[in-house]
């Protein structure tokens, strides 16, 4: 709810400040006193469009401040902090959110949302879940087919609810089959083309049988046969060195030899010269050795023939072709036959999935028409008693001869609610023409009309705060008092704000505000009053009256109050 507006520069209105609450708020004042600058200060913190022409002359800009009363973990509370914004908690899982507008002489807008700059649509979005305001058509809550078939929806109670939330699940199992079959349909040559694509990319990768890391293995074993000869000389060349060949070239292993027998010939007159004699040997021994190693190494080489390196960069050929399609490394090429397979089997598999959505969807069907058959006969129940209702709230409020027609009509495709559109109808008298809401009526007119649907739908579709303007055009005596009553009414549910020139309606208020104009014509803080006590018996003999001390007035206020009050 809103706690207070708090209004500068606005119109005629210099300052003021108006504390609100919870019920019923009337808001009364002589003509041109500015309260209809009170609701134009709320439209703006709903996001209306701003006019420079609503800056009081003079000044530089007009802003208006208001205070809401929220719960911490509402949907409210969770846009505000989408924006940036951030709201006070107090306890309670309440919590209040302030924001805030101003328009420069200039035409220039700001909105300030929980403490944070915001787009002005912020401030909208916000303003569609806090407070719905009557007056004027454009102002129309039900005004949409949609707003009006869910308020429909929701009077017809928790029948329609089970069978909707039923219908809604069949709907989207419905919508997400046919889906998909209109994909696989669509694109069945599609995929077919990528499956015998798949199909042969699979064969020519299984044909070769890559292995990983096969292509490293190659390069280095076709980089030792390229250059087979080179390594086969100096092997050679090495053993010979080591070990001797017939041409009697002096080899390490024979100087090595005549060393130790040298050694060995005098080693009994020096006995250090016996463990030199042993290293020596042990030498013999590993070059030996060596050039055994090399005579193997030189063995397989010869074993190598030339076809080998030919077969080899064959096959390395057949790698490179694979890898330039499927994958720059053997791997990715691997991975590819893995991932390729798994979609092959989806791909080979569409006409079975085909067959088994279209099973899916026609059953589907099926339950989809026989459960928008239900909710359409509930609907068309509940249409009737709502209009009924209303019709007869009309009756009270000085409107005898209008109905309210509920009329539901079916659509020629389902949707994620049914079948049926939904529409308000008023007759405004017996041979009319029923006209959709908003066309053929006053603003009084229709602001009655919005009270009676409001109080009927009261139980069923609540709203945080109600604002009426114009509600009693046109209207008065019986007519009037019956307007009080149904707003006080509504208010046992919501917080509801009416601007009235009525002393019927303003007596049924909880929080009465007055507006009064100072001699200069202007609006202070001060000419905005809380009514209570005698101040509201002499404001209630004024509209009665035009005369604020007249006796029979101040009677007359004083029996509508108690009336009010039983």
């Amino acid at each position: 709810m809103i706690e207070e507006i708090q209004i500068r520069n606005l119109g005629v209105i210099g300052e003021a400040s108006l504390p609100l609450g919870p019920g019923f708020t009337a808001l009364t004042g002589e003509t041109g006193a500015g309260k209809t600058m009170v609701v134009t200060a709320l439209g703006l913190l709903l996001g209306a469009r701003a006019d420079s022409g609503v800056v009081r002359k003079g000044n530089p800009a007009a802003s208006v401040e208001g205070r809401w009363l929220i719960d911490e973990g509402s949907l409210v509370a969770e846009r505000v902090s989408d924006a940036g914004g951030e709201v006070d908690p107090i306890g309670g899982s309440r919590a209040e959110l302030i924001l805030n507008r101003s328009v420069t002489a200039e035409g220039r807008s700001r909105a300030v949302v929980g403490g944070r700059s915001a787009p002005v649509g912020v401030l909208a979005e916000l303003g569609s879940q806090l407070v719905v305001v009557h007056g004027q058509s454009e102002q129309l809550r039900l005004k949409s087919s949609t707003a009006q078939r869910e308020a429909l929806d929701r009077f017809a109670g928790e029948e329609l609810a089970t069978v909707l939330a039923e219908y809604h699940s069949v709907y989207r199992e419905w919508q997400d089959s046919q889906g998909e079959l209109d994909v696989l349909v669509a694109e069945r040559d599609r995929r077919a083309r990528e499956a015998e694509e798949l199909r042969g990319a699979l064969d020519e990768i299984e044909a070769v049988e890559p292995l990983a890391d096969e292509d490293t293995q190659l390069d280095e074993r076709i980089e030792r046969l390229g250059n087979l000869e080179d390594l086969r000389l100096a092997a050679e060349s090495a053993r010979v060195l080591l070990a001797g060949d017939l041409d009697e070239t002096p080899a390490a292993a024979t100087l090595l030899d005549a060393a130790r027998r040298q050694l060995e010939r005098v080693s009994d007159h020096d006995a250090s010269l016996a463990s030199i004699a042993e290293a020596v040997t042990s030498a013999s021994f590993v070059v030996a050795d060596l050039g055994s190693q090399l005579a193997s190494y030189l063995g397989g080489l010869d074993a190598e023939a030339a076809t080998e390196l030919e077969r080899l960069q064959e096959r390395r050929a057949e790698l490179a072709t694979l890898t330039r399609k499927y994958g720059p490394t053997l791997g990715d090429v691997i991975a590819f036959v893995d991932e390729g397979s798994t979609r092959l089997l989806e791909l080979d598999s569409d006409s079975d999935r085909i067959s088994e959505l279209s099973a899916s969807v026609e059953r589907s069907r099926e339950q989809i028409g026989t459960l928008a058959s239900r909710l359409h006969d509930i609907r068309a129940a509940a249409a009737g008693r709502l209009g009924d209702e209303v019709s007869a709230e009309l009756s009270a409020l000085a409107m005898p001869d209008a109905t309210l027609a509920v009329e539901v009509t079916e659509r020629a495709e389902y949707g994620l609610s049914g079948k049926d559109q939904v529409a308000l109808l008023l007759q405004p008298h017996p041979g009319a023409e029923p006209r959709p809401l908003g066309r053929g009526a006053s603003g009084g007119e229709l602001s009655r009309v919005m009270l009676a649907i409001e109080v009927v739908l009261a139980g069923s579709d609540p709203v945080p705060t109600f604002v009426f303007d114009e509600v009693d055009a046109g209207v008065g005596g019986a007519a009037a008092i019956e307007i009080g009553r149904r707003l006080a009414r509504l208010a046992e549910r919501s917080q509801v704000i009416v601007v009235t020139h009525l002393a019927q309606v303003a007596a049924f208020a909880s929080n009465h505000l007055s507006v009064v104009k100072d001699s200069d014509g202007s609006v202070t803080a001060s000419s905005v009053r809380q009514l209570t006590g005698e101040e509201r018996t002499a404001e209630m003999a004024r509209l009665l009256s035009g005369l604020p001390d007249s006796s029979s007035g101040l009677e007359h206020a004083r029996e509508l109050l108690e009336l009010a009050a039983e």
